[in-house]
């Protein structure tokens, strides 16, 4: 089934005719549980991997001998799934609580060192045929393939992700892997991707406000507070607050192109390492796919359906954020940059 963005509540380019000239495009990739081939585009599903070349790893050293097993949090997500599905009270059996605990258990493998080669997590692949804002790969690459390392602890601070990407050309895979690796256990469930079909959809994009032109920023802001001020002048709130950043610029979830969110932090350089080139967002992994309340990007599809339902990945990037993956336009070979939000 496609996903289809409801039309926005507010034509912004009526209300701001200078925000045509920074009119962009990004792609929502609308991930839902699902069985995905190698051969498609997909979160968490299989990676069409040549069976005679190695699998990703991270040889960083740090602790990676003690976590929950991902065969258990796949488990434990599913029990947990089928039980909210009988719609009753209480949701659980006394035998699920009990397998619950147990698969919740943390596990410690004693012969795992810090320095052995853990296996990354397959994230995402994605094929250009089925992504229209994917940026060019090197050399007529149409696959780009995402991993991570499955535990908070890298860089200086030891609490960094640990991101991969490789390019290739699909046509020149021939056998493919048939058993990925997987790590034997995981710092935290939220590094484990639920298999999802993707059902990608264009829409349109607006810069973040804080990188806008001064004066049309502050014009933005303003219109942003009087939106705000009315919705608090009534006597009960209507669900009708309606602002720039959250309903007419970027949309929330997996999403390819277009722009960064920097509602997090302020806005800050995303410039090549290598040649200096202001870089450009490649990827966004986002903990939902839609906000708590009433968001006017659910698509029109998902009306109805439960809040728990805007996570269907069940990837969880640090504070249940987003992470922005930018790429060099130059070279798509020099090394990538991210920041979380």
């Amino acid at each position: 089934m496609s996903r289809t963005t409801p039309p926005r509540p507010i034509d912004v380019e009526a209300l701001f005719p200078e925000l045509a000239a920074y009119r962009g495009t990004t792609t929502r990739l609308h991930p839902r549980p699902g069985s995905p081939r190698v051969s498609a585009s997909s979160v968490g599903g299989p990676m069409l991997w040549p069976a005679d070349e190695p699998w990703p790893v991270c040889d960083e050293a740090h602790g990676r001998e003690r976590g929950r097993r991902p065969v258990d949090i796949h488990r434990y997500r599913r029990v947990l799934a089928t039980a909210r599905a009988r719609n009753q009270v209480p949701c659980l059996t006394e035998e699920e609580r009990e397998l619950l605990k147990e698969l919740h258990r943390e596990h410690r493998i004693p012969a795992a060192s810090e320095a052995y080669p853990l296996p990354m997590i397959g994230l995402a692949q994605l094929y250009r045929r089925d992504v229209p804002d994917l940026l060019d790969g090197p050399d007529g690459c149409d696959l780009l393939q995402v991993f991570w390392c499955p535990f908070n602890a890298h860089g200086p601070g030891r609490y960094d992700l640990e991101l991969q990407l490789r390019w290739r050309r699909s046509s020149e895979v021939g056998e493919v892997m048939a058993s990925q690796p997987q790590p034997l256990v995981v710092g935290s469930d939220g590094f484990v991707p639920e298999p999802c079909v993707l059902h990608p959809e264009q829409v349109v994009t607006y810069p973040f406000a804080g990188l806008l032109p001064e004066d049309l920023c502050a014009r933005v802001d303003a219109w942003d507070e009087a939106q705000e001020e009315a919705e608090q002048s009534t006597d009960e709130n209507t669900g009708g607050l309606i602002g720039y950043q959250y309903d007419l610029s970027i949309p929330p979830g997996w999403r390819v192109g277009g722009f960064a969110s920097w509602h997090a932090t302020d806005p800050y350089p995303m410039d090549c390492q290598t040649c200096r080139t202001p870089m450009r967002l490649l990827l966004t992994i986002d903990s939902s796919e839609w906000d708590a309340g009433s968001s006017s990007w659910k698509p029109l599809e998902d009306q109805g359906l439960p809040y728990r339902c805007a996570t269907p990945t069940e990837v969880t990037v640090g504070r249940f954020g987003e992470l922005n993956v930018f790429a060099c336009p130059t070279d798509p070979e020099h090394p990538h940059r991210w920041g979380i939000q």
